[in-house]
């Protein structure tokens, strides 16, 4: 097996340190062959069956931004009327999407109905296709962490309403909207911590023995 150095492998727990969802950016252009360097990532990923059941929309357009961003905002203020008192001022006061100003805005969708792969693995949990579209993700947020760029991960949105917007098959699901783009700011710590939204628990507190 391969082995890496005590270097390699402690720069590689910085970066994934370092890695954060970043909601505000420059509106710098990225260049074309850095994007493009970033989304070989997913020729890396692990997926089921081998199935690669990823599918990328580039959305550029002003009106499938727009499309993006009205979605965003009916979604937002659903969640806003969730809460109450001082949890309610707390959220209304985050910013929770660089929609506005990323340059680059990707829909990454999964292909539930892909051939490709057979089936293997996913006839008991069809659900491994939309993990296996989640771990290309997170190779493209680690590489393009790598290269400078930040990544900002919406969920807030009505993931139908995006699928029609978009115009892309039925059978696809939305499993992220990314915003991409260089990140004003550099932080260790996450911005729900910073605004005591909640903390991180010791990845041991969740170790269960049976």
């Amino acid at each position: 097996m391969r082995e890496f150095s005590q270097e390699f492998q402690s720069e590689l727990l910085n970066l994934m340190k370092w890695r954060r969802d970043v909601r505000h950016f420059k509106t710098d252009p990225v260049p074309l062959d850095v994007l493009n360097d970033c989304l070989t990532a997913f020729e890396t990923a692990p997926s089921v069956g081998l199935s690669e059941p990823w599918r990328i929309v580039n959305v550029t357009s002003k009106s499938a931004r727009a499309a993006a961003l009205a979605n965003f905002e009916v979604a937002n203020q659903e969640a806003l009327s969730a809460y109450r008192d001082t949890q309610a001022e707390t959220y209304a006061s985050m910013k929770l999407t660089g929609m506005r100003e990323a340059p680059v805005q990707f829909a990454i969708f999964c292909d539930e109905g892909t051939g490709k792969g057979h089936g293997l693995g996913a006839r008991t949990m069809p659900e491994m296709r939309r993990y296996s579209v989640v771990a290309g993700i997170m190779n493209f947020w680690l590489a393009a962490r790598a290269k400078g760029l930040g990544t900002g991960w919406v969920s807030i949105l009505d993931p139908d309403q995006l699928r029609r917007d978009l115009d892309v098959p039925d059978n696809w699901s939305l499993v992220a909207y990314l915003c991409i783009g260089w990140p004003k700011e550099d932080t260790l710590t996450p911005e729900l911590e910073n605004i005591g939204w909640e903390t991180r628990d010791p990845t041991l507190a969740h170790l269960l023995e049976r």
